[in-house]
């Protein structure tokens, strides 16, 4: 993005987007927009394609046809400059077990050029007490916090969050709105309790869309 030009409005576009795996056909023409600030939740049964479509919009995985722009960006040719501007949560973090979140962080930081405060982020996310406490000690949903946290470290323009909700205290699923009045959000698989927080939601049902709806923001 040119310095100083006025930031794109849609955050994620997809338009016709396909993907088979040999004669499984996984996408058939999947079409959404998430605009920034906005929180979209993709919805669907196990197989609907919605790690595919993330895994797509990431560039970790090549569409077969249609077109994706993420940040005004193709995922896939334009990886190297979308990567420091997207944060990811993913289902499992691959941290070693024997690290702190502290250290996770700081380590973390190293690879951006303007992060957060480490130690102010692990604040932020009701980590400050067990910052010094080796991974494999943390309940599930500290890590799940620690994994929310590395995705905010880079300050990114957009964040795409797997599953966060699981294991995690109410009050800080709320903050999410929070969060994403400054991102465009996409989440799948949002989980009961959260439901209010999405405004909108995409359900991916047998390779295609399904249903889309405002939510009850």
């Amino acid at each position: 993005m040119t310095a100083g030009a006025p930031a794109e409005p849609v955050a994620v576009s997809a338009s016709e987007v396909r993907k088979s795996y040999g004669a499984r056909q996984i996408l058939t023409g999947v079409s959404f927009e998430v605009r920034r600030g906005e929180l979209m939740a993709l919805l669907g049964p196990n197989g609907a394609g919605k790690t595919t479509t993330v895994e797509i919009l990431e560039g970790y995985r090549t569409a077969d046809g249609g077109s994706v722009r993420v940040l005004g960006l193709d995922p896939a040719r334009d990886g190297r400059a979308l990567r420091p501007r997207i944060g990811l949560m993913l289902q499992e973090g691959g941290i070693d077990n024997r690290s702190t979140p502290r250290e996770v962080l700081r380590l973390y930081a190293r690879f951006y050029l303007d992060p957060e405060d480490p130690d102010a982020l692990l604040e932020a996310v009701d980590l400050g007490r067990a910052a010094t406490t080796r991974y494999r000690r943390l309940s599930g949903g500290e890590k799940q916090r620690l994994s929310l946290a590395i995705a905010l470290l880079g300050r990114p323009e957009l964040l795409v969050l797997d599953e966060p909700t699981a294991g995690m205290d109410p009050a800080l699923v709320a903050r999410l709105a929070g969060w994403c009045a400054e991102h465009g959000l996409l989440i799948t698989e949002l989980r009961v309790g959260a439901a209010s927080l999405e405004e909108r939601y995409l359900e991916l049902v047998g390779a295609d869309v399904a249903d889309e709806a405002e939510g009850a923001a």
